[in-house]
């Protein structure tokens, strides 16, 4: 990594509860093709200075996490389509003070469905109702799966989310299982009060095909190790992480970096 300098070009996350993980991707990545760039991680007092912060010192990419995918909407000045169909952003371009929203979870979890031939007739439940939760249902509306139902105990957002892709919510799993269950809560993440727990019950787990947790850290949650276990399919938020990292590298930097050059930034991102 360069010395810092005064044209070095910054590059930011914003999190309730940051890890290293954008951090050392995009670090690495910048390394390797030898940019003269750096990435940081914060947790922010208040999101509305830290956005206006991106705008007023140039900072050039802004990851967005949990929980303020939705609320930093307002903020900004420009919705791509990937933002805006789902009402969530995961990304900010700034360009001379120009501040463009997109969402490459979106991405991410496509790519996942289609690379992992997860079939279409499948049964799912999905468990959350947040901004993750959006991009989530969203690809799976598109992908082409009509079996769906969300679980979220909030009726007023799960409700919604579930009906604006014509799929089903209810308040509580209560027993049910499907082909394929996805958790896109918090439960599992590491520094949370839910870091040990199973985000769906032993049963769910056991009837369940494919066993997907978005999840990023650790890469082996509760619900993955419980999985692995019980011989699933498993698909983890490690690789949603990589996914969704690599299109803001490309959002940002305008450079596609090689499949050799991702892995090896993933491995370093996972060695952590």
């Amino acid at each position: 990594m360069p010395i810092l300098n005064k044209d070095m070009t910054l590059c930011i996350s914003l999190s309730a509860r940051p890890s290293n993980n954008g951090t050392r991707f995009h670090n690495h990545l910048y390394e390797q093709l030898d940019l003269n760039w750096i990435y940081k991680a914060f947790a922010p007092t208040d999101l509305a200075q830290a956005i206006a912060g991106v705008r007023g010192l140039g900072i050039r990419g802004c990851a967005v996490s949990m929980p303020y995918k939705e609320d930093v909407m307002a903020l900004i000045d420009e919705l791509d389509p990937s933002a805006k169909a789902i009402d969530s952003v995961n990304t900010i371009v700034n360009t001379d003070g120009h501040l463009k929203a997109y969402n490459t979870d979106y991405t991410a979890i496509e790519q996942l469905l289609k690379s992992n031939a997860v079939p279409t007739e499948y049964s799912v439940l999905v468990q959350g109702a947040g901004g993750m939760a959006k991009a989530t249902v969203a690809a799976l509306r598109d992908a082409g799966f009509s079996d769906v139902t969300v679980i979220a105990r909030n009726e007023t957002t799960g409700r919604a989310l579930a009906e604006q892709y014509g799929f089903q919510w209810r308040a509580a799993l209560d027993g049910g299982t499907a082909d394929l269950i996805i958790n896109v809560t918090p439960i599992g993440m590491a520094g949370g009060p839910d870091v040990d727990s199973l985000s769906f019950p032993e049963d769910a787990i056991a009837a369940a095909k494919v066993v997907f947790d978005v999840v990023a850290l650790p890469a082996e949650t509760p619900l993955v190790k419980a999985a692995r276990t019980a011989g699933k399919q498993v698909i983890t938020g490690a690789e949603v992480a990589t996914i969704q990292a690599l299109e803001q590298f490309v959002l940002y930097t305008g450079v596609r970096p090689t499949a050799e050059q991702v892995r090896a930034a993933e491995d370093f991102m996972r060695a952590q």
